[in-house]
């Protein structure tokens, strides 16, 4: 490799799940089946990237057995690159599970998690490769992998510093979970390490109740970037009309030159499983910045349309392709008469 080529776009750092879902609007304590699905936010985040066009790869420790081998043909089928996949060979060796359960109003969809002591959280960063640090133009990582444990998060932190070392943009994603830790010691972690992040994905409600910002969402986005040198804030909107009908929109602020992007949201959307849309829409917006001079407006777009794609798609991952995201952003700016159907 040439001292200044990079192999991969985005390598991203995160913990894989084996996700049971329950059929259609069945509940989790009846019925006999279960539907299994490889997921994971960091995955979630890249697989998408990398049906839209981009080289990359996941970062993560899974066990040396046949559930790791589901993983590793999941990736390969999606383009996700398994290079730095890390086999754990040791008799405790587990991939994290958790069981889903759609909702319908007024039920609420429900996730039980079962990952205590997975194998990632034995993820040390000997474990690491050197030379992962120079092979890629953007690292991304989140909160939810912070906050898996002690020995993750150095090694996570550690990690970010490498790879910002080597010249990778930083990509972080708050994604904040209660059941995983607090408030109060996410804020302490994660402004660790905001010095080194270059693209920040964080919701307004997160911004609130995690780093006590205030002011409106605008103001909340460009204060990161007064206290941190960080260059892009992607900030999502999401109204919940009910389990199956959202709207979803997002801004994103580019410090550089001082600007909002925002457009019309996508309104009224037919959710099948919001699950990983989040994800989707952060695998449409990385696209857009990577993909061109750090388009702001171009990652807006894509984010956007990745997101809500993906609400109406079941499962984690996002299954569509770059011409159908393309047409599904030229008919939301379109004013004109639309077909209703592919034909």
């Amino acid at each position: 490799m040439k001292k200044n080529e990079k192999t991969y776009d985005i390598l991203a750092l995160g913990e894989l799940l084996l996700k049971l879902s329950a059929p259609v609007n069945e509940r989790l304590t009846r019925g006999n089946i279960f539907q299994k699905q490889v997921g994971g936010a960091e995955f979630n985040v890249i697989a998408g990237s990398s049906i839209l066009g981009l080289h990359t790869g996941i970062i993560s420790k899974i066990p040396a057995h046949d559930i790791g081998t589901i993983v590793r043909h999941e990736a390969s089928s999606l383009g996700v690159s398994d290079e730095f996949l890390i086999n754990d060979t040791s008799k405790e060796a587990r991939l994290g599970i958790y069981y889903y359960e759609n909702g319908a109003y007024p039920r609420k969809p429900n996730v039980i998690y079962d990952r205590l002591y997975s194998s990632i959280n034995s993820l040390n960063i000997q474990d690491i490769p050197d030379k992962i640090y120079r092979s890629t133009k953007c690292f991304h990582t989140s909160g939810i992998t912070l906050a898996l444990c002690e020995n993750v998060r150095n090694t996570a932190v550690e990690m970010i510093k490498r790879f910002k070392k080597n010249g990778a943009l930083i990509s972080f994603d708050v994604n904040f979970r209660a059941n995983l830790w607090t408030g109060a010691q996410a804020k302490s972690c994660i402004e660790e390490i905001l010095p080194y992040v270059d693209i920040f994905f964080c919701s307004e409600d997160t911004a609130r109740l995690t780093f006590l910002k205030k002011g409106n969402a605008k103001e909340i986005m460009k204060s990161f970037t007064k206290d941190y040198p960080i260059s892009v804030v992607a900030s999502t909107q999401r109204i919940v009309h009910s389990p199956k009908s959202h709207t979803f929109g997002s801004i994103v602020y580019n410090a550089q030159t001082d600007t909002y992007y925002q457009e019309d949201p996508y309104r009224n959307i037919d959710v099948i499983d919001r699950i990983g849309s989040g994800d989707a829409y952060i695998s449409g917006a990385l696209y857009g910045l990577l993909s061109s001079d750090m388009d702001c407006k171009k990652a807006m777009e894509f984010g956007n349309a990745a997101a809500s794609i993906k609400n109406t798609i079941p499962g984690d991952l996002l299954c569509t392709s770059f011409r159908e995201i393309s047409q599904i952003i030229e008919e939301h700016q379109s004013s004109g008469p639309q077909s209703e159907m592919n034909r």
